[in-house]
This record gives C-alpha cells, sequence and structure tokens, in this order.
C-alpha cells in the first residue's frame, strides 16, 4: 500500500486496526512510534547496485490503555511527516515488535482492519547465481495420449 492510499483510508474510518499475518488484531493501545522513510542501498549476489526506499512505520504497544490513536490523529503525524521530509509516494513497510523480535510486514487493507502481510526474502540475481528457474509443473492427464507412445524416446 503506498502512503496516497493509507491516507485516503483514514479519512473514512472511525477507528484503526492492524491485523497480523495469523489474524490476530495488534491491541487497540498501539501507538504509531515512527512514520519515516527508509532508503537502503545494496550490491545484490549478482553484483548489481540497487536501491529501495520505503515510508516506514513502527507500531508500538504499551501498557496505557488510556490512548489510543484515531485516525485523525495518524493522519496528522503522516500529513506532518510529509511536510517535513518531502515524502514521494513509496510503499509503506511497518515494523511491529513480536514475541522474539521486531518483524517487518507490507500493508494491505480489507476495508475494515490494515494487514500486515508477510515480506518475503529473494534472490534478485537468479541468472548470474545460476539458479535455475523453477520447470512448469505439467499434469500427465493434459499430455496428448500419444506422447508416451512406443517409439516415441519417452520411456
Amino acid at each position: 500500500m503506498k502512503l496516497s492510499e493509507i491516507k485516503t483510508h483514514l479519512k473514512e474510518l472511525k477507528s484503526i486496526g492492524f491485523q497480523l499475518p495469523n489474524g490476530e488484531l495488534v491491541a487497540p493501545h498501539f501507538h504509531v512510534t515512527e512514520v519515516g522513510s527508509v532508503k537502503k542501498d545494496f550490491i545484490d549476489c549478482g553484483g548489481k547496485v540497487r536501491s529501495e526506499s520505503v515510508i516506514n512505520f513502527q507500531l508500538w504497544e504499551e501498557q496505557d490503555y488510556d490512548h489510543r490513536l484515531h485516525p485523525e490523529k495518524l493522519l496528522n503525524i503522516i500529513e506532518l511527516s510529509e511536510k517535513i521530509f518531502e515524502f514521494d509516494d513509496l510503499e509503506i513497510e511497518v515494523e511491529y515488535q513480536g514475541k522474539d523480535t521486531i518483524g517487518k510486514y507490507n500493508l494491505d487493507f480489507d476495508g475494515k482492519n490494515f494487514l500486515l502481510t508477510s515480506k518475503l526474502t529473494a534472490c534478485l540475481a537468479l541468472d548470474a547465481c545460476g539458479i535455475p528457474a523453477e520447470k512448469p509443473r505439467i499434469k500427465i492427464s493434459d499430455l496428448q495420449s500419444n506422447i508416451c507412445a512406443p517409439g516415441s524416446g519417452c520411456c
């Protein structure tokens, strides 16, 4: 989800909920403790120089049950951040403290809650690493009946 999209959703909500990939909701007394931009410059395993930038939100929950973050408050924090840092309309990455470590998530929306969706690592230089492309899966039933006929070289 891009920054412009979360702003649109926040304008339509009466309360904010974040849902983890396992379906659990982040405690309703969470705070967004940071809104910022993160730029990562790196070289992939194939030697290509790359750069990635995201808008980063950090969710935090503590035992402050008397304060809730309302949509208009988060919208104000985002707009203030945009003025100060002159953000581009980038994808949002969310950091959230799990049981053992901080998790990083992509962000989606289901019409009610913001969904923290899993991020995955990947090799960005498959061709340079010699990792073969995944072979297409073929159903035997989809093959022509004469493809494995005697003398075809199939068997």
